[in-house]
């Protein structure tokens, strides 16, 4: 007995679907399965993926989908027609051939783009254009058939099949299905009329899951989807367990009485004979300028990359010649002369119209063809750059040029691409986010009802590696504390282990994929089906339904498009630099400043693109980088692998360790870099140089080794120990470099984005250590949404002596400014709730009516429309206001009185009568509504706000504190009780004893296994936050001060290291106005017996017997000339060190004559 599922659901029915497509597969192939299908909801994410693992294991792929069709049109926003109100049934299509294949493209494409509503719909009218090469079956109990019958519409039925019979022939089934659902019996009815009708019938099984033993874990997704809760009873649930892939035996007991209807799905597969055209490039067209329309495109690239090589290089020398004639030959052989047209001609749209262009991206800056095109601005003469590396003639792929544009106008470059190839035949890429390990547990966490702060303290259980959090069945076993949960025997634990290891890793929803772009020869739907996904911003975008690797293996032209906010900042500093007469071409700096290198060798490079974490800055101080080679490689060796030979790298340039090579040929590869390897491209020189090999067979084998292809290697090791020899080295040394290159190729890094992206980061030093001000003010408008990075920012600003200056309504613009040398004044734009037309409104009235004196004067010129109460309130509690009459508290209590003000001198401006004397004019003054002689309102006479509470408006309105912080009251204790230096990593690595000064940001508190309470907190200080864990023993003791808002002082173990943060265990907790108190081991007054008085002495004595305690008094008794003194404990005495008692001591003894002790 044979059968062929051909209704099943993968992972790419969204929140629904739970089969993982290789598994779907292989258990296909398992049953021995002539043919397997795959129809998920509406779309087709998954048919490429389904399509060559079916290929691979030897079965017949059959592509489909389950679609919605609107009873209605499409375009409907409702339910409708004869069948009811429901909006949209099902239907399921399946593609018979290329042709079935297209439609199914148009008509997903259609349901997504035009018949959106609630779910992606076709209707009739579409289904009839695009049904040639489909079949057609009537789909489950949500299909329109199954519907009408079941409430006794049986007319309505008849018409419905004669209708599809109509258009599809005998490609047109009814479809019955059985899961032991009571509804299902109306199922009799479908197959009743298909015996009346004469309509074939086929059974199928709806395939949401693999097992059996699956069902509950996807009715946990179905609750994640539906943000329902397990035991909600009114929740959708499916009511079986019978959603699985069964086997042939199990689909022939279940239809024992029917066969031929399961039977009947061979002769489905039996129709379907589709063979998809993978790897051929389809590229568009590039459309020749006019007057140069005779030549081919080959001659046209040749004519741009030649006078582009004079213009870069002047007089060409053969080196020049002959690599360029090299490339030119390479890419007209591989047919990608059109490729780097396009390319060069939207960088160059975007260079013509001021839009900033990274220097280059990945291997493309291998290219002299593309450096002599503008694609890139780095010579790979000069950095030793491989062609090959970017574009191999033994391995034909398509290219990939990655291009860097400014973060604020990446878009502007992907619309001119849209109107110079048709907005049909640009899209952008989907990506798909899925369940990993953290989030699956917060997931299933939440549907069985577990408390978030539990669940969100068992996902960071989970260790992180490179980026990557570990496997929920590997984390379960190895780390403790969750191994304790699941063996302690707690069910709702267990069963949050289950459910997640069954859903890990399935896709949970789609979105934009942040750079790809896809350029179709023609309409896309042709090649690849649309979808409509939501950005980062909320915002709906047109996209493929193929990922980026996807769209590559059909053919389709790919291009990354990243937005780079450095760009942005290194054009805005220049830009900066050119109002104030300073004009300077950023791409011919010189590379040798050694100003430019102090930056890297101290470690200054905050706001340094790509080299400002702090791990960085420790080898940098160490390295001390002189030239840009250095850059090049620090940015290929900082990242993981590659890192351990950091140190080696160091101390081989300062000479402290010797370097060795396996051979005198290496020397000239490696000395560049100290005899270690560190890039892709010597690993290729080497096996060129010393094995003979081409560079591309040299390309070939730093793949193979890189992707460990042990095939390929075999073979290639032979031909490589073979070519040394003949090269006249030894086999043993042979041998040994081949190791030696195995084990850096797997990590080496790609010279030619490190070497484009070094340069970058110098640009970015180059332009701080000679324009400071312009360079933090650029950089600050940059990052001007992110509250985090701007108190980063400000303290760099302050360590570098500038001085930034508040908002201020009289000077500020939108965006962070230099309004004098060393000053950075605020940006408007940084103030919550302020947006960008009240500002615009703002600067406009400022340049009319000059500086603003008060409130009433401000807003009596202002567009009350956009400079609203909310606006007012964000400003003035921002400080924004600070230079205007009166305190915040008193504008912000006149607000009311201000709009009122103002808005009855514009309807009377407006109605142009004449302004009250007795409202608003001086007596002497004349009638016109002459600003310098309007009478304004007194402010409100009301107290104004306490420092803290101005603090703490300026944080909701900044996200920071900018007039001061909360802490600074506490200099003295942090300074001698502190050992925190956020600097300085090693001071809170993993299980340091951490002690500061912080203010509790956040506090979550839950119940553990014993049912006490405990919490987890987020602590911030004026440089940083880090998370706290208080358990139950240490919070009975300290809760009382974990308050969001509290200044407290805080011991406690490092648990977890962060680059810019860490995880600490508390052990105490308390209030930091104690701290002196509890951590103080003395305080030292110093006492001048030639200077002192008896009365002073007295007094003396009556403050600290009246401030008894528990601290150490000590006198440094200091007698004669010479100040020599001596030490004297109190045996009497131990002090309380209140601010109260510090300050009398200092008026009796002086500033300088109290100290206390740490």
């Amino acid at each position: 007995m044979s059968y062929v599922h051909l209704h099943n659901h993968t992972e790419y029915s969204l929140l629904d679907g739970a089969n993982r497509i290789p598994e779907m597969v292989a258990r296909a192939v398992e049953y021995k399965m002539p043919a397997l299908a795959i129809t998920d909801h509406g779309n087709l994410f998954g048919v490429l993926e389904f399509y060559k693992a079916c290929k691979s294991a030897g079965i017949k792929p059959i592509i489909g989908m389950e679609a919605y069709i609107a009873p209605g049109s499409r375009k409907e926003r409702k339910g409708g027609g004869k069948s009811g109100s429901k909006a949209a049934f099902h239907l399921l299509l399946l593609a018979k051939n290329a042709v079935g294949y297209r439609n199914l493209m148009k008509l997903s494409s259609i349901a997504y783009l035009e018949g959106f509503y609630y779910k992606p719909r076709i209707d009739w009218e579409v289904l009839q254009q695009y049904s040639e090469g489909l079949i057609v079956t009537s789909a489950c109990m949500s299909g329109e058939l199954f519907h009408l019958l079941n409430t006794d519409q049986k007319k309505a039925a008849i018409e419905l099949v004669e209708r599809y019979r109509e258009v599809f022939g005998d490609d047109y089934y009814l479809e019955i299905q059985n899961h032991n659902i009571p509804e299902e019996v109306g199922y009799e009815k479908v197959y009743k009329l298909a015996k009346e009708m004469g309509v074939p019938v086929i059974a199928t099984n709806d395939v949401h899951y693999l097992e059996r033993e699956h069902h509950d874990s996807h009715d946990i997704l179905m609750c994640i989807s539906s943000n329902k809760n397990f035991n909600d009873p009114k929740r959708l649930r499916y009511n079986t367990s019978e959603l699985y892939l069964k086997s042939p035996d199990e689909m022939f007991q279940v239809f024992r009485d029917r066969p031929e209807v399961l039977e009947r799905t061979l002769e489905i597969a039996e129709k379907v004979n589709l063979e998809l055209e993978l790897g051929k490039p389809q590229l568009p067209k590039f459309p020749l300028p006019p007057e140069f329309r005779s030549m081919s495109l080959e001659e046209y690239l040749e004519k741009l990359a030649r006078e582009g090589a004079i213009r870069r290089y002047g007089e060409l020398k053969p080196e020049i010649e002959e690599r360029l004639n090299y490339e030119l030959s390479v890419i007209r052989k591989t047919g990608f002369s059109g490729y780097f047209l396009i390319v060069q001609d939207f960088i160059n749209y975007a260079r013509s119209k001021g839009i900033p262009v990274g220097p280059g991206r990945g291997s493309a800056a291998g290219s002299l063809v593309a450096y002599c095109l503008g694609i890139t601005n780095i010579d790979p003469l000069r950095y030793d750059l491989l062609f090959e590396r970017f574009l191999n003639p033994e391995r034909v792929t398509m290219p990939d040029i990655d291009i860097d544009f400014c973060f604020e106008r990446r878009d502007e470059v992907i619309d001119y691409v849209r109107r110079k190839y048709g907005e049909k035949s640009v899209a952008q890429i989907i990506t798909f986010g899925t369940m990993a390990s953290r989030g699956v547990i917060k997931d299933v966490s939440r549907v069985l009802g577990i408390d978030y702060s539990e669940s969100d303290r068992i996902s960071k259980l989970i260790p992180v590696h490179q980026g990557k959090p570990m496997r929920v069945e590997e984390a379960f076993a190895t780390i403790p504390e969750l191994k304790e949960l699941v063996n302690n025997g707690d069910r709702k634990y267990q069963e949050l282990l289950r459910h997640a290891r069954v859903l890990e890793g399935l896709a949970r929803h789609a979105s934009v994929h942040a750079a790809g772009i896809i350029i179709a020869p023609g309409d896309i739907t042709d090649y690849v089906p649309l979808h409509l996904s939501e950005d980062q911003n909320k915002q709906k975008v047109i996209t493929t339904q193929f990922t980026m690797g996807g769209c590559e293996e059909i053919g389709l032209l790919k291009m990354d498009f990243l937005g780079l906010r450095t760009l942005t900042v290194v054009h805005k500093c220049v830009e900066m630099l050119r109002q104030r007469g300073v004009d300077i071409e950023i791409e011919k700096i010189p590379l040798d400043d050694p100003e430019t290198y102090e930056i890297f060798c101290e470690g200054n490079t905050v706001g340094i693109f790509q080299f400002e974490s702090r791990g960085m800055q420790e080898y940098l101080r160490k390295l001390k980088p002189n030239r840009i080679e250095d850059l090049i490689a620090m940015n290929a060796l900082y990242r993981p692998g590659p890192m351990e030979n950091i140190d080696t790298y160091i101390d081989r340039k300062h000479g402290r360790q010797r370097i060795e090579y396996l051979h005198p040929k290496l020397e000239p590869i490696l000395k560049e870099t100290y005899g270690i390897i560190v890039y892709q491209e010597q690993v290729m020189r080497i096996a060129a140089d010393l094995a003979g090999f081409s560079l591309g067979k040299a390309d070939i084998l730093r793949r193979a080794m890189g992707k460990k292809k042990k095939e390929v290697m075999a073979k290639m090791q032979v031909e490589f120990i073979e070519g040394c020899v003949k090269n006249g080295i030894d086999k043993k040394t042979a041998q040994q470099i081949y190791d030696l290159i195995f084990k850096f190729a797997s990590y080496g890094f790609n010279k030619s984005h490190s070497a484009a992206y070094a340069v970058l980061a110098y640009q970015t030093a180059y332009l701080k250590r000679h324009y400071p001000a312009e360079f933090m003010a650029a950089t600050l408008t940059s990052e001007i949404n992110d509250p985090k990075r701007i108190v980063i920012l400000i303290e760099e600003c302050k360590r570098m002596g500038l001085e930034v200056l508040p908002p201020d309504i009289n000077r500020s613009g939108a965006y962070f400014e230099v309004p004098e040398p060393g000053k950075i004044l605020f940006g408007l734009t940084a103030i919550k709730n302020v947006g960008k037309s009240a500002i615009r409104n703002i600067l406009k009235v400022r340049k009319e009516v000059g500086r603003f004196t008060n409130i009433f004067q401000m807003v009596q010129h202002l567009d009350l429309r956009t400079v609203n109460r909310k606006v007012l309130e964000s400003l003035i509690q921002a400080g924004a206001l600070d230079s205007l009459e009166g305190s915040r508290a008193q504008k912000f209590a006149a607000i009311d009185l201000a709009l009122n003000f103002a808005q009855k001198y514009q309807e009377r401006a407006q109605n142009k009568s004449q302004i009250s004397l007795f409202d608003l004019m001086n007596s002497g003054g004349e009638g016109d509504a002459d600003t310098e002689m309007i009478q304004y309102p007194p402010l409100p006479e009301v107290a104004e706000w306490s420092l803290q509470e101005r603090l703490n408006r300026e944080k909701e309105l900044l996200g920071f504190y900018i007039s001061g912080h909360p802490l600074d009251r506490y200099a003295e204790e942090i300074r001698l009780f502190s050992n925190l230096d956020w600097e300085n990593p090693h001071t809170y690595r993993v299980n340091a004893v951490v002690r500061t000064a912080a203010m509790v940001s956040q506090v979550k508190t839950h119940l553990d296994r014993k049912g006490r309470f405990m919490a987890f907190v987020t602590f911030e200080d004026k440089f940083g936050t880090f998370e706290g864990v208080v358990f139950s023993s240490v919070y009975e003791k300290f809760g009382e001060h974990l308050r969001q808002g509290e200044l407290v002082f805080v011991i406690g173990r490092v648990d977890d290291q962060g680059d810019q943060t860490f995880k600490m265990l508390c052990d105490e907790v308390f209030p930091l106005s104690e701290c002196r108190n509890r951590l103080a081991n003395s305080i030292r007054l110093t006492v001048d017996t030639s200077r002192i008085s008896f009365e002073q002495i007295d007094s003396l004595y009556q403050v600290i017997r009246s401030h008894p305690g528990t601290v150490p008094l000590m006198f440094d008794v200091r007698t004669g000339s010479n100040g020599t003194g001596l030490l004297l404990k109190s045996r009497r005495f131990k002090v309380l060190l209140t601010d109260e008692f510090v300050q009398q001591v200092k008026s009796i003894l002086g500033e300088e004559a109290v100290r206390i002790g740490g």
